[in-house]
């Protein structure tokens, strides 16, 4: 059951990666070199859960650095995949709003934790969407010139326009 469990990720990882890489190198090198984050940060953001779990309820501090590093690992990957960091980094800040929110949840439910949590996850979703809509704009850029026409046309439309009421 345990090598079922480790060997299916691995297999589906580097199936996906074979797909995104196609007609470039593979060697072990390339493969540490991309799959840092699945080999040794989510694990390890696994290994916290693991002992928080297995201990029942005993050491709430784990849950922090386990969802910190579980998280962070995530955003790594993907990140590393798609080769997007400048997307994904706002991912590292959720990752502490996430820590946070299973001591919150997993432990005595301390309301003011929900403080630090709302906080860090409006902006990292605030960053999210500010880059993520940079990017589209920044891959939109053919269209410069025509939106540079509409709006100096809108622009100009609202002065003339005005002119006309008065």
């Amino acid at each position: 059951m345990a090598k079922r469990t480790i060997l299916a990720p691995v297999l589906i990882l580097l199936g996906v990666y074979l797909i995104l890489n196609q007609g470039g190198s593979l060697g072990p090198g390339t493969i540490f070199a991309t799959f840092w984050p699945t080999l040794f940060v989510i694990p390890l953001g696994l290994f916290f859960h693991w002992l928080y779990f297995s201990m029942i309820g005993r050491g709430i501090g784990l849950l922090v650095p386990g969802g910190i590093l579980l998280t962070a690992g995530i955003v790594s990957q993907i990140a590393m995949l798609f080769g997007n960091w400048s997307t994904m980094w706002p991912g590292f800040i959720l990752a502490v709003a996430v820590g946070l929110f299973e001591l919150y949840w997993f432990g005595g439910r301390n309301k003011w934790l929900l403080i630090p949590i709302n906080i860090l996850t409006v902006i990292s979703l605030l960053f999210f969407s500010v880059m993520s809509i940079g990017t589209m704009l920044n891959s939109l850029s053919f269209i410069q010139p025509f939106v540079a026409i509409v709006l100096i046309m809108g622009g100009a439309w609202i002065i003339v326009g005005r002119k006309k009421r008065m």
